[in-house]
């Protein structure tokens, strides 16, 4: 495939996340969903992380990370439309997603520094994955206790260790793989990789 039609199947499928996302955020307002509007804004800007990211640093995404990077922010904005509660493994798709994106951060960095990436992997996950944790309590306990629709849900103890062990999953998936995945990140080679490179 010539890079010309893999930027331009690329673009197609960026537009169509964020189609989607706008569809959870016309959902949202039609239902008056707070918490789904909120996060499908968030979504649909966090949508634009990778253009954001290149502009700003000398790095460039290769299609499928544009699109994991972005089809991140769907999954998450669809959760809250329902699938968080009633698909059973929706939440852990989306933990171990997020992770990985957290971790491929951690890496990217660590190893730029000239450092091994593994413990600041495991340890940034793990310390991301905490603070979710923290807000989301904190957001679901102030919510209810002025009477609005939280925006963070927290379901209990036993789902909060679970997203952890789903957190822990996606930062060694990222300690495994990340070097073939995100080499076109590690300083030097970041400058000169075509963007259209698989």
């Amino acid at each position: 495939m010539s890079s010309d039609i893999r930027q331009a199947v690329t673009r197609t499928v960026e537009r169509a996340i964020r189609v989607g996302i706008v569809a959870v955020l016309a959902v949202g307002i039609r239902r008056r969903d707070y918490g789904a509007v909120v996060n499908a804004l968030l979504a649909l800007a966090g949508s634009f992380l990778p253009d954001v990211v290149e502009r700003r640093y000398p790095v460039a995404f290769r299609p499928w990370q544009r699109v994991y990077t972005e089809s991140a922010m769907l999954t998450h904005a669809v959760g809250m439309l329902g699938p968080y509660d009633d698909v059973w493994w929706w939440d852990h798709l989306t933990h171990v997603h997020a992770a990985t994106l957290l971790g491929g951060l951690t890496h990217t960095v660590a190893r730029r520094m000239g450092r091994d990436p593994r413990p600041h992997v495991l340890a940034g996950v793990v310390a991301g994955g905490v603070l979710w944790e923290v807000a989301e309590y904190i957001t679901h306990w102030l919510s209810r206790r002025v009477g609005i629709e939280p925006v963070l849900v927290s379901y209990g103890r036993v789902d909060t260790a679970l997203d952890l062990v789903f957190d822990l999953v996606g930062a060694l998936v990222v300690v495994v793989f990340a070097d073939g995945l995100l080499e076109n990140f590690r300083g030097h080679d970041a400058d000169t990789v075509d963007p259209a490179e698989e």
